[in-house]
């Protein structure tokens, strides 16, 4: 699933018990925080058991599906899904032992509180944990939790709301980072939410999957870092005649077409070079310096969802390798193509909100990260021109830059500066500047 991918969600199971399945087969769609991708079979064989529904929440690690191997003595009679009961109890045979064997043993005994065996046996098969267990209000003498309280506790597993704990952070806890906590805080918090009143004439629409785990990370950047922004006007002027000048012997050349994002995405890694506390996340009180300078491009998916694909050292390409990245991120986006891994270990992000026509924006942090820059639209505007003859005024091609970042640890004056670091580097483009420069 990629690194730092812990769960997944079933969307879909493309092959059902008694289908045949082929080695590399695609059995089932799954969908993470980010992407969606497809599960293939590792095996030849016929799907016996699917472990979770549609639409269940998984563990990177757990087993979701069980296939009985061509070389099973059922594998036969299961190809032609016919089913008789001798085969039906060796099939029931073969899944008990898998799930003994993929099972992870909990030592109950290390509790202080008394369970039976038979609670015991429950909680192992169904993948119940000590604490988890010790959880459950007992309804038997003494309190003690009885059949009946643990079949009611796994009916229920998942379906109810439990409010948030405090969870002391520190360094050794870095895959749990800040925008998690607040995210679980959200989503365990009781919300009050104002009344709406809805007239013959509306239509409710329900929010899809992906647009509610934006909404969720919106609304956790928000409550844990403290925004503010800086703003800067950039004359981009010489990067708008250059890139004129080569776009077409740029794409005849390299394969490639010529956009503006991966000129920018450039300035951004060099000026996080020069500020590396720009390129850091937050873990409680300990600030993680990021070696390496992944850049986070924020793309828009045709149903008007957000993804942010990783260039992955961004540093250390060249004009023509951010062109090729860039490209082939943002075609993979839209094409519904990209691998989870893609989407991971970003350090710091860019969005380009003048796509749509925006002079400027104030975008929201993607957490762990500290900062993000939205670049606004390129314009004709009507400028002071200093020369050593004097000033005069003239026409010159200008954007916003707005950098939004975490005030808990980036000061205005870090701020400030990394912003007009890029600026500066745009600006002092090369109009003979050659491709692979």
């Amino acid at each position: 699933m990629g690194e730092s991918v812990a769960e997944a969600t079933i969307t879909n199971w493309l092959k059902q018990v008694g289908d045949k399945i082929e080695a590399d087969e695609v059995v089932l769609e799954i969908a993470t925080d980010k992407v969606d991708s497809e599960v293939p079979s590792e095996v030849s064989g016929v799907l016996v058991e699917q472990l979770f529904a549609k639409d269940d929440m998984v563990q990177v690690g757990q087993t979701i599906a069980i296939i009985e191997t061509e070389a099973d003595s059922v594998s036969e009679m299961a190809s032609e899904a016919v089913v008789v009961p001798v085969e039906v109890a060796a099939i029931e045979k073969s899944m008990e032992v898998a799930k003994e064997i993929v099972a992870v043993p909990t030592n109950f005994s290390d509790s202080d509180k008394f369970f039976s065996p038979l609670v015991k046996n429950i909680a192992k098969e169904e993948g119940i944990s000590l604490a988890e267990l010790e959880s459950i209000s007992g309804s038997g003498k003494d309190g003690r939790v009885t059949k009946e309280d643990v079949l009611n506790y796994i009916k229920n597993r998942g379906a109810e709301t439990t409010g948030s704990v405090e969870v002391p952070k520190t360094i050794a806890q870095s895959h749990t980072s800040d925008s998690e906590l607040a995210k679980q805080t959200i989503i365990n918090k009781p919300q009050t939410a104002m009344p709406v009143s809805v007239n013959g004439g509306d239509e409710i629409i329900e929010m899809d999957r992906m647009r509610k785990l934006i909404s969720g990370y919106m609304m956790a950047s928000v409550q844990t870092s403290a925004h503010v922004q800086s703003f800067i006007e950039v004359d981009v002027t010489n990067i708008v005649k250059w890139r004129e000048k080569v776009k077409t012997a740029f794409e005849k050349r390299e394969g490639e077409k010529l956009t503006y994002t991966p000129i920018f995405m450039e300035a951004v890694a060099k000026a996080l070079k020069d500020f590396p506390m720009m390129n850091i996340a937050v873990d409680g009180d300990f600030i993680i310096k990021r070696k390496n300078i992944n850049l986070g491009m924020a793309a828009s998916l045709p149903n008007g969802n957000l993804i942010v694909p990783v260039i992955k050292n961004a540093d250390q390409l060249n004009l023509v390798g951010m062109a090729r990245a860039v490209n082939d991120l943002g075609h993979r986006a839209k094409t519904g193509k990209l691998k989870p891994d893609d989407t991971q270990g970003g350090t710091y992000t860019v969005t380009n909100v003048g796509t749509f026509g925006s002079v400027f924006g104030t975008p929201i942090i993607n957490q762990p990260q500290v900062g993000i820059l939205a670049l606004g639209a390129i314009r004709k505007v009507p400028a002071v021109i200093e020369t050593p003859e004097g000033d005069f005024i003239g026409i010159r091609q200008k954007m916003f830059l707005s950098h939004s970042y975490d005030h808990r640890v980036v000061d205005g004056a870090l701020g400030g500066s990394f912003v007009k670091r890029v600026a500066e580097y745009l600006e002092a483009f090369d109009l003979d500047s050659d491709f692979y420069v």
